[in-house]
């Protein structure tokens, strides 16, 4: 058991709500946001100022110790790689591209880019890595003209980079080249010498408008789409954390942390919430899978976290370890004073589990939470902070953010407005103007309900992405998202996720992902493919689980009557699923129409009640 500690210290929210005519709704802090700086580096430099051999980032060598850069180091590698940036003309029509994941040179070169001026955009490596025509890769070069490329081992981008960018486009690396190509190594970067002149003038000219970035997302349509992110949207949503978390005001945080920075969530959020709070950032080198936990397990062995962050999958993964690895709970819980999960809804056995295990290593406990926001957002928007019995509170808007749900029949859509929100997306203006209402307000396309009623003092519940709901035959709404969750649920592990179908029709049907490793466990075989989703005792579980799902729906739009496995996977490449692993229901239907109306025939391969 670890000492006690006093309560971890957060903000003190003050909600106000004000209700229109018109039944539209505005919610927001009484109390406003504080000042912060034009520009997202010079809180690194301030930390390098006062604290120069304060660790900012560290990272796993060859032979697995830890490699630790001080603030002062990175103070003056990025000054350097900023001065070569600045020689080679880069600018916003000519940003810096990174193919590769997390790590201290992809941090520096993004941060040295940012200092004057020089956008980043850090892609999902898997869109360099596809094959084919490398679409969306095509897609991305055309809306951004990248002026350097970016992959720390370039040898396995080679095909994608010379597919789709021209021979004139240089390629920045830490190792290996492209023949025909100018590549530059990241040593020769860090070794230029800071044009003091011409680097700090091209510093001196950012301001709050200036883009610092760019993140894309898919949203529904599957192209990615080019966010733009503001010195102004980054520094104003570090501050907003700064005000609700209060405690990494005394409390530098420590985070050890795996997801990708081409997601807002690591990317933007905790990414910088480390320099902006004088913290230190441990890059975890493992992955929520079955191989990667064992990474997670050895850094969290080594580091105790101050504020953790994972996908619900990954707090699974780590509450299995913790059953048998009891050092491993000791370590992780030392100093613990916030745990927040993001990426995907938690179920309420993982919620439980992992509520109980922080009881028990910690007196009182850890605040468990979670946040709604976008990458369009910042993405901190609204957080919750009061401890929950059961998951999905979303909690209330940030300081600076106005909330505004407005009627769209049953249901209210969600929109906020802040300076955390994008001003739009590069170099498409009709996107940009379908994104926003006519006050300026950012649409998210999901609907939201009160937790409590007429009280938004007390957060507010996820209810259903509009874009993905549909009419049944009866004219009766669906509201795919919560019930996508609940019969996830309700499959007993042998789902991963699911895509609910059905418009149109009298009744719904499900495509189902299979949990493949769940089905051999439940079969004791080793069958793959269309042999093990034939298996007698997997159809027979899946329809005894459909059936009770189906006796407690309370009507037509959240009772699935019939389902299908998927035995072939999600095309990433097709928009089906996002590298993060999340499914885009309207691709999925739309890509795969043929096993939609398979549903409602007889196909033997349907799982249907029997009175269906």
């Amino acid at each position: 058991m670890t000492e006690s500690k006093v309560e971890v210290p957060l903000w003190d929210s003050k909600v106000r709500s004000e209700t229109r005519s018109d039944g539209t709704i505005l919610v927001w802090q009484d109390d406003p946001l504080g000042s912060y700086p034009d520009r997202i580096t010079e809180p690194l430099f301030d930390w390098a100022e006062t604290d120069p051999d304060r660790t900012w980032m560290a990272e796993r060598g060859p032979d697995r110790k830890w490699v630790r850069t001080s603030y002062g180091e990175a103070a003056a590698r990025i000054r350097a790689i900023a001065s070569a940036l600045v020689a080679r003309g880069l600018s916003p029509e000519k940003p810096v591209l990174i193919l590769s994941g997390n790590s201290v040179a992809h941090a520096l070169i993004a941060l040295a880019a940012q200092h004057v001026g020089v956008p980043s955009a850090a892609l999902a490596p898997a869109y360099a890595l596809s094959g084919g025509e490398f679409a969306k890769l095509s897609d991305i070069g055309d809306q951004l003209s990248p002026g350097l490329i970016f992959a720390e081992d370039v040898t396995k981008f080679v095909p994608g980079i010379d597919a789709v960018f021209g021979a004139d486009v240089p390629v920045a690396c830490c190792k290996g080249e492209i023949p025909g190509r100018e590549t530059v190594s990241f040593d020769s970067l860090l070794a230029t010498q800071p044009t003091s002149d011409e680097m700090e003038a091209a510093h001196a000219a950012v301001t709050p408008e200036t883009v610092a970035k760019f993140l894309f997302t898919s949203g529904t349509t599957g192209t990615p789409k080019a966010v733009i992110q503001t010195h102004r949207m980054l520094c104003a949503n570090q501050q907003m954390i700064r005000q609700c978390f209060t405690f990494m005001q005394e409390t530098p945080p420590v985070v050890v942390d795996w997801a990708p920075w081409n997601h807002t969530a690591s990317g933007n959020k905790v990414f910088n919430m480390i320099a902006y709070n004088g913290g230190t950032y441990y890059i975890d080198d493992g992955r929520p899978t079955p191989d990667g936990i064992e990474r997670t397990i050895e850094n969290l062995r080594d580091v105790s976290p101050t504020w953790y962050f994972n996908v619900p999958l990954g707090f699974q993964m780590l509450l299995d370890a913790f059953e048998t690895d009891h050092a491993l709970r000791e370590t992780f819980f030392k100093r613990l004073q916030m745990l927040f999960y993001a990426g995907a809804g938690m179920s309420q056995p993982v919620w439980d589990r992992i509520t109980r295990v922080a009881n028990e290593m910690v007196p009182g406990g850890v605040l468990l939470t979670t946040g709604f926001g976008a990458t369009e957002t910042g993405p901190f928007s609204i957080v919750c902070t009061e401890r929950q019995e059961h998951a999905g509170n979303l909690g209330v808007p940030a300081h600076g953010v106005v909330l505004k749900l407005v009627p769209q029949g049953d249901k209210l859509e969600g929109r906020v407005k802040s300076p955390s929100v994008t001003p739009g997306y590069w170099r498409n203006p009709e996107l940009t103007d379908a994104a926003f209402d006519d006050e300026g307000f950012y649409s998210f396309g999901d609907a939201l309900k009160f937790a409590v009623p007429g009280d938004a003092s007390k957060g507010f519940l996820f209810d259903g992405r509009l874009a993905e709901n549909f009419k049944l035959a009866s004219g009766t709404w669906v509201a795919v998202g919560p019930l996508r969750a609940k019969l996830t649920n309700e499959m007993g592990g042998l789902a991963s996720d699911l895509v609910i179908a059905g418009e149109g029709h009298i009744e719904l049907g499900a495509l189902v992902v299979p949990n493949w490793d769940a089905l051999r466990d439940l079969t004791g075989t080793s069958l793959r493919g269309e042999a093990l989703l034939n298996h007698p005792k997997v159809r027979h579980e899946a329809a005894e689980r459909l059936a009770a799902h189906a006796a407690a729906a309370t009507g037509s739009s959240s009772r699935v009557t019939r389902m299908m496995f998927l035995s072939v996977p999600l095309d990433f490449d097709k928009g089906e699923v996002t590298d993060k692993g999340s499914i885009n229901q309207r691709a999925v239907l739309r890509h795969r129409s043929d096993l939609v109306e398979a549903l409602w025939s007889e196909d033997p391969r349907v799982i249907a009640l029997e009175h269906a």
